[in-house]
């Protein structure tokens, strides 16, 4: 009977954390990425072709949203941006991998990084869908 009280207070202790924890919904970037128009046109490059910037869709993985941004050039990729992203060290360091391939392979189909497959995915299936609406 003694141990019986202070288990059940550590016990409840180590609830309360879980009970308060939230996760955050960042709903700000996407009602204002939704109010965007989905292509800008802007000024001309020495090469006299217009910049277009396209916005993926938004793609709910389990370690957050991602989203991504895609200026073109012509027919060219010609800078990719993450407008959401999961707040993870793995996929901090992940992003500027997936945009150098992209900026590379001029197309979705590129490599997963490891120790980021989830927003790897998300990265793809998002930036295939501003690459489709673009047309």
């Amino acid at each position: 009977m003694k141990r019986a009280l202070p288990v059940l207070v550590l016990s409840v202790a180590g609830l309360i954390p879980l009970w308060r924890y939230a996760p955050s919904h960042d709903t700000g970037s996407s009602s204002q990425a939704a109010a965007a128009p989905a292509s800008t046109p802007s000024a001309p490059s020495s090469g006299g072709a217009a910049s277009t910037v396209v916005s993926g869709s938004t793609v709910d993985t389990e370690k957050g949203p991602v989203q991504v941004e895609v200026t073109f050039e012509g027919d060219r990729i010609a800078s990719v941006r993450m407008l959401r992203q999961p707040d993870h060290p793995q996929t901090t360091a992940a992003v500027p991998r997936l945009i150098e391939e992209t900026l590379q392979a001029q197309s979705a189909d590129v490599d997963t990084v490891s120790g980021a497959t989830v927003t790897s995915d998300g990265y793809k299936e998002s930036l295939q869908a501003a690459i489709d609406a673009r047309g």
